[in-house]
């Protein structure tokens, strides 16, 4: 699957991963997945690694959707990494999506890991990843 997640639960971190080209559907069922984990919480953190994404396939009207999805909580802290061009002009169109929806987390989009680890706080609990 393109798109998958882990929950690292003593971390309060969600981190899903997108390769290849990552579709709507893929990312909609992926949210439900995490949604329903046991081990996960909405007030947890994510990173969105798209470093080996190629594509993210959305359209303006799946992307304003997903990204007002109430998946995490409003004080949670999304990164998102992405490497490509394209798949980081996607991340910021989903940062300003969920700043218009105003009620969901906070995202911030980044071109390496390290700087999505200082951001969520991490920064010395890099062993995991």
């Amino acid at each position: 699957m393109p798109f998958s997640y882990v929950v690292y639960k003593n971390h309060r971190l969600v981190v899903s991963t997108g390769t290849g080209r990552v579709t709507y559907d893929e990312i909609k069922a992926c949210q439900d997945q995490t949604k329903g984990d046991p081990d996960f919480n909405s007030d947890f953190n994510q990173i969105v690694d798209l470093r080996t994404a190629t594509t993210v396939y959305l359209t303006v009207d799946q992307a304003r959707e997903l990204a007002s999805r109430n998946i995490f909580s409003p004080t949670s802290l999304r990164a998102f990494i992405a490497t490509t061009p394209a798949v980081f002009g996607m991340g910021r169109m989903w940062e300003s999506y969920t700043e218009i929806a105003q009620k969901t987390s906070q995202i911030r989009i980044f071109s390496n890991l390290l700087s999505a680890i200082d951001w969520l706080g991490l920064k010395d609990k890099v062993d995991f990843l």
